[in-house]
């Protein structure tokens, strides 16, 4: 995601940027093992009741002695942030956009409580919408409304891939991250469904290229094409990985896959009038 996002333009960076740090925010709280899990429910709760009041505010912080340096300073990025939010012409988006991600993180806690059983088929597949199909989709809308000329097709032909998009990438992660995620008492998968899951992930990322066939060359189709990029070389070694053993891309691959993105970056404006 913080790939993708240096690459937009600023018209779409920031909002985006925005949302980025927001649910990043939720996230460590709701992440923050030392404190109890009803603590952690009961603060994300509290932002979550802010949604509906249409005042945009949060509860107070948990305290410092339970984050580490960055996750404090982190924290204390929120009450500016929230400042951003209230102002924005975004605002909306931006909120229904935190509010289903939120959701997610909700659920995570309080699905996953000591001896729970792992995900079913149908929790985790909404669990990667709520979580990443929503991205998605808000990333769309944005772009129709911060940027119409890079759509070549209308805005609701590609919500639908949009969707899938972003199931596919949270699905390769949870992929990837199943053996850490399940040491932290959340099993979205087992072993013996990962053939399963490897194919459903593999054709939510095929949903992929027909979004991004909706989208005119230059920065936003690079931001938008780089996560698929990233993910289609991660998957196979994921399939392939020991036990044990975290599937990730060498640097080198990395600068490679970055580097097949720099020509949509130099586009003649006239071409890519965003860029």
């Amino acid at each position: 995601m913080e790939l993708s996002l240096r690459l937009l333009p600023r018209s779409l960076r920031e909002p985006l940027g925005l949302a980025y740090l927001l649910a990043r925010i939720t996230d460590t709280v709701a992440d923050a093992g030392t404190l109890p899990r009803e603590e952690r429910i009961a603060w994300l709760e509290g932002v979550e009741r802010n949604f509906g009041t249409g005042m945009i505010a949060a509860p107070r912080l948990p305290e410092p002695g339970e984050f580490s340096q960055g996750e404090v300073e982190l924290l204390g990025f929120l009450p500016g942030l929230l400042q951003l939010l209230a102002t924005s012409p975004d605002r909306e988006e931006l909120i229904q956009l935190w509010r289903e991600i939120l959701e997610a993180q909700l659920f995570d806690l309080r699905r996953f409580t000591p001896e729970a059983p792992p995900l079913e088929r149908g929790e985790l597949e909404r669990y990667c919408d709520t979580v990443a199909g929503s991205v998605g989709r808000s990333w769309t809308r944005l772009i129709a409304a911060r940027s119409p000329e890079s759509l070549l097709v209308p805005v609701e032909e590609l919500l639908l891939a949009a969707t899938a998009y972003g199931k596919g990438l949270q699905l390769v992660n949870i992929l990837r991250d199943r053996e850490a995620d399940q040491l932290l008492g959340r099993q979205y998968v087992t072993e013996e469904r990962m053939p399963e899951l490897l194919a459903l992930a593999g054709e939510w990322l095929l949903a992929a290229e027909s979004y991004l066939e909706g989208l005119r060359p230059g920065r936003i189709l690079a931001a938008s094409a780089l996560p698929l990029d990233l993910a289609r070389a991660t998957l196979p070694l994921i399939a392939h990985a020991p036990s044990g053993v975290l599937a990730k891309l060498t640097r080198g691959r990395v600068r490679l896959i970055l580097a097949a993105a720099v020509p949509s970056l130099w586009l003649p404006r006239r071409r890519d009038p965003v860029s």
